[in-house]
């Protein structure tokens, strides 16, 4: 997990699975440190307060206790009706299904066969080396949690490892594929996963299945001493399901990093679209957005605008054999308030960087220009769910729903499964619809959302869908996430990024 922040910015955090409320929906943003949490918003804590007084109310007549509650299908279908209350009538959720276990299970069983494809997934080796995904986490126990130092998973990095990962993504959540990423800091020792330990990885995965559960990125690091001569050997041996990358350069130290890079940089991309094109490895992903609230003066030079889509335009028409996947569809991120990004759409139909991504096919004519859902949907959703209908919307009417894809950036903000239910119970206000002209999502498994949880993805990863219809069900990870379901504890609802402390 790479950080923008500064020291000074990390000393005010705390860890999510210590501070925050332990809600099946996060009820305060949390951040993979790629860019600045916001505090608890008004709204955020009448979220949460509600939603304690239902699983209070419901959870007693159940014989749960609140913790227990909120662990049911019952207590994910309790947020969205809080959230309801607080923000309006944005997710389809029936209060029955908050109030009557059979009712959720109903829900949950007719939508767990879902293929869900979910193009950004992160876990860490198990020798990873630098402390300072830890900082914070001694920081906490040094300043107001000392009994952390006691708990061995409290001050070490397992919530981030491998175990917990299959975990989160195949037991807790309805993810049926996934796509491992990483992250390509200057300095080779702070990457989460090697090259070569992702396409381990993922062959381990796949090894348990029985079955094709996990695709897996290689990371390309343009400018940077022998990347080219990488390229080469991963073409040759490692053989990646697709490419990462970063233009802002170093995730972990944009501030200082000394290879930022375009994607219409004919002398330094083209050569290498060339061997990718010749390679049949056409997809490329490209972390966009997420930047700190200050980047425009903490990161020097412009450099901030690496991070910006203008150089994706010429690229994609240049380059029509690649594909370009944009990760977190771009979104700048809230600065202050999330409030003010909505009101800046709602004043001018404009959602910075994002509104610039869904304009490219239009303005430009190309056909081969994707935005991935990533953190700008996890964030939103919860923060202010009427943008996050503007900005699915944006992306809609822009790029189409069948070039959307969908990632959730976990295990940075624990199981996905939260994610999966906001998206598929997230309508489009009507008065959004009329004034700017977006259609309806529509139904959880109805077309657009179909495509945009599962479909695009396996099209454009040409996965064979009859083949995983047949395996899926029945291979190594199904067989493993029924004897878990089976011990009745249900989902941790733990989060794993950072937040503001109350």
């Amino acid at each position: 997990m790479g950080s923008y922040l500064s020291d000074r910015e990390l000393a005010q955090l705390a860890p999510a699975d210590e501070a925050a409320f332990q809600s099946p929906v996060p009820t305060q943003m949390i951040t993979n440190c790629e860019f600045n949490p916001l505090p608890q918003t008004e709204q955020q804590r009448k979220v949460e307060g509600r939603l304690k007084d239902i699983a209070d109310t419901a959870g007693r007549k159940l014989g749960l206790d609140r913790r227990g509650f909120l662990r049911t299908g019952c207590g994910m279908a309790a947020a969205f009706v809080a959230m309801n209350e607080v923000y309006g009538p944005l997710f389809k959720v029936d209060a029955a299904e908050a109030a009557e276990p059979d009712a959720a299970a109903a829900r949950s069983a007719g939508l767990s066969k879902q293929f869900i494809f979910d193009d950004q997934l992160h876990f860490v080796r198990d020798d990873y080396p630098f402390e300072g995904l830890l900082g914070l986490a001694h920081y906490a126990a040094e300043n107001w949690n000392p009994a952390m130092k006691k708990e061995a998973v409290g001050m070490t990095l397992e919530r981030y490892k491998f175990a917990n990962f299959l975990r989160e993504i195949y037991f807790d959540s309805d993810t049926k594929i996934g796509l491992l990423s990483g992250a390509p800091f200057d300095d080779p020792t702070k990457w989460f996963l090697s090259n070569d330990q992702i396409k381990q990885a993922a062959q381990t995965v796949n090894h348990i299945a029985g079955s094709r559960r996990l695709l897996f990125h290689s990371l390309v690091t343009p400018g940077q001493p022998g990347w080219t001569e990488e390229v080469d050997r991963v073409i040759e041996t490692v053989r990646p399901t697709s490419w990462k990358g970063y233009t802002i350069g170093d995730p972990l130290s944009p501030q200082t990093t000394r290879y930022p890079f375009r994607l219409d940089d004919e002398k330094l991309m083209y050569p290498f679209y060339e061997k990718a094109v010749r390679a049949g490895i056409t997809n490329i992903c490209i972390h966009k957005g997420l930047l700190p609230k200050d980047y425009e003066t903490s990161i020097p030079g412009g450099r901030w605008k690496y991070a910006n889509v203008d150089d994706v335009p010429k690229a994609a028409k240049d380059w029509p054999q690649m594909n370009f996947i944009i990760y977190h569809s771009a979104l700048r991120m809230f600065q202050e308030d999330p409030q003010a990004g909505l009101d800046e759409f709602e004043k001018t139909g404009y959602i910075r960087w994002v509104s610039d991504l869904a304009a490219i096919p239009e303005k430009h004519g190309v056909t081969n220009v994707y935005a991935d859902t990533g953190t700008s949907f996890a964030v939103s959703c919860t923060t202010n769910p009427r943008f996050c209908a503007a900005f699915m919307g944006t992306l809609v009417k822009g790029l189409g729903y069948d070039h959307i894809l969908w990632g959730t950036d976990s295990v940075w903000y624990g199981s996905p499964q939260w994610q999966i239910e906001a998206f598929r119970r997230l309508e489009i206000p009507e008065d959004m619809q009329k004034k700017h002209g977006f259609a309806p999502l529509g139904a959880a498994d109805g077309q657009v959302k179909g495509a945009i949880l599962g479909y695009n993805g396996a099209r454009l990863y040409s996965l064979d869908l009859r083949a995983a219809a047949d395996q899926l069900p029945y291979d190594g990870i199904a067989q493993r996430k029924a004897a878990w379901l089976d011990q009745g504890e249900g989902r941790s609802n733990t989060a794993y990024g950072y937040v503001v402390p109350a």
